[in-house]
């Protein structure tokens, strides 16, 4: 088993860093412990396992994992007896604007009432983060960026890293506090998300997105039609596959993580993206900024406001 875990990562070594990424943050599970990491500052095992109603033996894999890629670090404490909670790294701690660009998504194209707004401290008002240049302070879409690939960049061996299956909750609760559906089935499962991240990088044909994922023809169908239906994804005439607005508005959440990515992962020489804000020119430098009072949004700014959803408005 180790052996087979090492071999893994050799593996997954080859990949570049997006590819990296994706394998693990391409999963449900690991997006909801560390959503509920950051908005609830939940830390330990038995806290994980309450607030998601998540089997132990799925929870102590997703635990190891995120400790293995530097996001998690465990800490022991005496509570009676010696127990471990885990706490965010720099590494976890930078993932922050990663999940805020997903709850933003969500606010302008998910049909969810309810959802929780962020409070901006600095200024007081429902923050509404948007994506702008870091370099220029301009607000920015996928259509103000030029995208330019290392000879190395690849997704083609991206099933390799996987070490847990498929898995979706156990009902169909009403979950206030998590993601939608909708981002769930993009982010929470890692073949939808490489192939958004490949129609990023304007892969268009299904052939094309076969040979650039190396993933089976009847899992691309799926992914492809099932995208289709979500209004991330229209055909045209030729067969070919673009991105609609929705899907355009995905990109946000592509650019935190491709920045965060590069940043903390390591990756072969030659395997990243440079993505150029063409208006100003400058390499990529993803922020976010308050719709209210155009100021750059940190992590210890902002806030959402639980106390109108008590644990039974959770499904808890």
């Amino acid at each position: 088993m180790a052996g087979a875990e090492h071999a893994g990562d050799r593996e997954a070594a080859e990949l570049s860093a997006i590819g990296r990424a994706l394998g693990i943050l391409g999963d449900r599970w690991v997006l909801l412990i560390l959503q509920r990491a950051f908005l609830l500052r939940i830390r330990t095992f038995a806290g994980w396992r309450d607030e998601l109603g998540i089997s132990e033996s799925v929870l102590a894999a997703r635990l190891k994992e995120l400790v293995r890629h530097g996001i998690f670090v465990p800490a022991a404490y005496r509570d009676g007896r010696t127990r471990y909670e885990y706490r965010l790294t720099g590494a976890g701690l930078r993932l922050w604007a990663f999940l805020v660009a997903i709850h933003s998504w969500e606010r302008d194209w998910a049909d969810r009432p309810g959802l929780l707004a962020p409070v901006h401290d600095t200024c007081g008002h429902d923050a509404r983060p948007y994506l702008a240049c870091g370099t220029c302070r301009k607000p920015m879409s996928a259509r103000d960026t030029h995208t330019r690939r290392g000879p190395l960049a690849s997704f083609a061996r991206i099933g390799v890293p996987r070490h847990h299956r498929r898995t979706v909750r156990a009902d169909d609760r009403t979950d206030f506090v998590g993601y939608c559906p909708h981002s769930m089935e993009i982010l929470g499962d890692r073949w939808s998300t490489t192939v958004l991240a490949a129609a990023f990088l304007g892969i268009r044909r299904f052939v094309d997105f076969q040979n650039e994922l190396g993933i089976a023809p009847s899992v691309l169908t799926e992914r492809l039609k099932r995208f289709v239906e979500l209004g991330v994804l229209q055909t045209d005439a030729c067969r070919l596959y673009r991105l609609t607005d929705k899907g355009l508005g995905f990109f946000e959440v592509f650019a935190f993580l491709t920045d965060w990515a590069q940043r903390e992962l390591p990756a072969p020489e030659g395997s990243g993206l440079t993505i150029t804000h063409k208006p100003c020119g400058a390499a990529l430098q993803p922020v976010l900024l308050c719709r209210w009072c155009e100021e750059v949004l940190e992590r210890r700014e902002i806030h959402f406001d639980m106390s109108a959803y008590p644990a039974e408005s959770r499904g808890i």
